[in-house]
C-alpha cells in the first residue's frame, strides 16, 4: 500500500464513511472513493463492506488495522516534530513538569523568571514522567522537570536537588518529640494509609519498600496524584509516603511530615534534549527552579 492509501484506509476506519474520510483528508468524496477502489484492486482483496450505511471493515482489513494506526501515528509524530523544529528562535519558554513540581515550584519560578526577563513569554503543561521524556524528544517543550531517571541516551539529565522520602499524617497524630526523630518503617505496619497508585519510579520504589512491612498497612483508597493522597490526610483519612516537595507545599501545616528512615534520595532532575543548547531565559529559568527547590527542602 502506498502512503495515501494508507492515509485513506485510516481515515475511513477513524469516521466509518468515505465521506467523513474525504472531508478528514480534505479531497472530494469521488476522489476518496476512486482511490480506495484503486487500492483495493491491487490488493486483490476487500477492505470494506457496506453495512447500513456505513462502512465496515473486512477480515482482512482487521488484519491490516493495527499495524496502519501504528504508521498513521508515527506520521502524525512526525508532522509535529518537523512542525516544533520550524518554530521561529523566539519562541516562548516551553516547559512541562510532574504535577507536584507545577504545584510547588512552577509559579513562583515563572514569577522570578519575569522579573529578570520582562519580555519573557511561557508555555507551561504538566505531564506524568514518560510522557514528558516524548515531549522533549518531539521539541514540543524545551525544558522538564521531575523525579524519575530514565536514563535516555538522547537526553540530558541535570540533578537539581535531592531530599528525603516523607511520611504525612494528619494534625496531632504524632506527639512534638516524635515529630523531631525519623519514621521507622516498621512503624507503618498495620496503619491507616492512603495508597498512591502512579506507575513511576518513585511509586514503585513506595510500593516495594512497603511490601516488607508486616502486618501489611491497611489501605482502603488509592489515588493517582500526590497532591490528592496530601488532601485526604489533612482530612484525617490515614498516612502517606509522599516525596519531599509535596511534603513541603502547604506551610499553613495542615499535616505532620516527618522524614522515613530510609537510605533513599529523591531526586529532582531537568530534562532537555542534547541537541539543543539552553537560551539564556532557559538557563535563567533552570537556575531559578535549582534555587527554589533548594530553598524549599533546606526548610522543609
Amino acid at each position: 500500500m502506498r502512503l495515501r492509501q494508507i492515509e485513506l484506509f485510516h481515515a475511513v476506519l477513524t469516521t466509518g464513511s468515505l465521506t467523513g474520510a474525504a472531508e478528514l483528508l480534505n479531497i472530494s468524496q469521488p476522489a476518496a472513493s476512486k482511490a480506495l477502489q484503486h487500492a483495493e484492486q491491487q490488493l486483490g482483496f476487500a477492505l470494506f463492506s457496506r453495512v447500513r450505511g456505513r462502512l465496515q471493515p473486512t477480515p482482512e482489513a482487521l488484519l491490516l488495522r493495527h499495524r496502519v494506526e501504528n504508521i498513521a501515528q508515527e506520521l502524525h509524530d512526525l508532522q509535529r516534530l518537523t512542525a516544533n523544529i520550524a518554530r521561529p528562535g523566539s519562541s516562548p519558554l516551553r516547559v512541562t513538569c510532574t504535577p507536584t513540581v507545577a504545584q510547588t515550584m512552577l509559579p513562583d519560578a515563572i514569577m522570578l523568571l519575569r522579573k529578570a526577563f520582562p519580555d519573557a513569554t511561557a508555555e507551561l503543561s504538566t505531564q506524568h514522567s514518560a510522557v514528558m521524556y516524548e515531549s522533549i524528544l518531539l521539541h514540543e517543550v524545551d525544558i522538564g522537570f521531575t523525579m524519575q531517571d530514565f536514563g535516555h541516551s538522547a537526553v540530558r539529565r541535570e540533578p537539581l536537588c535531592n531530599g528525603q522520602v516523607m511520611v504525612i499524617a494528619p494534625p496531632g497524630w504524632w506527639s512534638d518529640g516524635e515529630l523531631a526523630e525519623p519514621l521507622p518503617l516498621s512503624a507503618l505496619a498495620g496503619q491507616p494509609m492512603i495508597g498512591i497508585a502512579i506507575h513511576d519510579a518513585f511509586g514503585g520504589m513506595l510500593h516495594s519498600q512497603l511490601a516488607h512491612v508486616t502486618p501489611a498497612p491497611q489501605t482502603a483508597v488509592w489515588v493517582q496524584t500526590y497532591q490528592l493522597a496530601y488532601a485526604l490526610v489533612a482530612r484525617g483519612q490515614g498516612l502517606a509516603l509522599v516525596d519531599p516537595f509535596t511534603a513541603s507545599c502547604d506551610q499553613r501545616q495542615t499535616v505532620q511530615t516527618r522524614p522515613l528512615k530510609l537510605e533513599l534520595d529523591v531526586m529532582l532532575y531537568a530534562v532537555f534534549r542534547l541537541d539543543s543548547p539552553l537560551n539564556p531565559v532557559q538557563q535563567r529559568f533552570l537556575d531559578i527552579m535549582r534555587e527554589l527547590a533548594t530553598r524549599m527542602l533546606g526548610r522543609a
